[in-house]
């Protein structure tokens, strides 16, 4: 298997891990819990769990002293990408905020040109509008088009968080670090953060019954634990812009589990926008072989001077 292809395998699963984030969030909001008490128990669970695995297999939690600044840089913009995005619902609705908050792979791309002159074809570029298009049928209606600015401004920073966390990742010197030794690290800053702010707004809730206990375990590990690692290993194999275009799938996934576990109404838009979107995942993964089939057809037809 191709390193390539084992990143496009990563890319998905991260998306499609990550989409599972409302299979076990609504059930926890329903029984009462704030959103505060939610995110702080999904990140000490899967610091937990990620320090019980490294301790299972014998892993060393040691980091060179120079890697600190930037575990810690890396930690703010995973942890300021998921603080203002919940400012971001609070400010206006969840469509519009969801569709901002997926123009990363905008931000990815132009950090990449801007600071690493990263070339991006004109497929990668079709593919970021058509992304974006999709996520944007999938999270909006008629009702939602009025924005805050205010609100705009702050799920952007959201989506600029994300951009940088991807690209750090891809271009710090902690990349080659092993994935679930960084992925500990970030969580276990985020869970600190998590734990004050709750602390200092609303005072962290109890967890109500068993039942919200699987579920909080569940959050932390398949769209929490699993995403993340497979995130690290999908920039490392393929890039930070390739890998933030392949994300549109994360809303693909929560759709299809609103209609199929929460019985939610699936439209002739959200239709489209999944079309969208994986017409955008397939010009990805085709990429390569697009440019190369352009380039022998206009060989052929391009004009013979004598």
């Amino acid at each position: 298997m191709s390193t390539k292809f084992k990143g496009f395998i990563y890319g998905v699963a991260t998306s499609v891990t990550f989409g599972l984030i409302p299979l076990f969030t609504l059930p926890l909001m329903r029984e009462g819990m704030t959103s505060d008490s939610i995110l702080f128990y999904r990140f000490f669970t899967a610091t937990l769990a990620l320090g019980l695995m490294m301790v299972a297999k014998k892993e060393t939690f040691a980091i060179a002293w120079r890697d600190l600044p930037v575990i810690v840089l890396l930690a703010l913009f995973y942890t300021a990408s998921s603080l203002f995005l919940l400012y971001g619902y609070e400010a206006m609705g969840a469509g519009v905020a969801t569709t901002l908050h997926f123009t990363y792979p905008v931000f990815v791309t132009l950090l990449m040109f801007l600071l690493f002159r990263e070339k991006v074809s004109w497929i990668t570029l079709t593919a970021v509008v058509l992304a974006i298009a999709g996520v944007a049928k999938l999270s909006l209606d008629g009702t939602e088009l009025k924005l805050d600015p205010k609100g705009v401004a702050i799920v952007l920073l959201s989506a600029v968080g994300y951009a940088s966390y991807i690209i750090g990742v891809n271009k710090s010197r902690v990349k080659d670090m092993h994935s679930r030794k960084l992925a500990f690290y970030v969580f276990a800053f985020t869970t600190l953060v998590f734990g004050v702010k709750t602390g200092a707004v609303s005072g962290l809730q109890p967890l109500p019954d068993a039942w919200a206990v699987v579920n909080v375990v569940m959050l932390a590990v398949a769209p929490t634990v699993i995403s993340n690692i497979t995130l690290l290993l999908a920039v490392r194999n393929i890039g930070g812009t390739l890998t933030s275009i392949l994300g549109a799938l994360e809303p693909v996934t929560a759709v299809c589990i609103g209609a199929i576990v929460f019985g939610e109404a699936f439209t002739f838009s959200e239709a489209v926008g999944i079309a969208l979107i994986l017409t955008a995942v397939v010009l990805i993964i085709l990429n390569k072989g697009i440019q190369e089939n352009l380039g022998v057809l206009l060989k052929r037809i391009r004009p013979r001077h004598p």
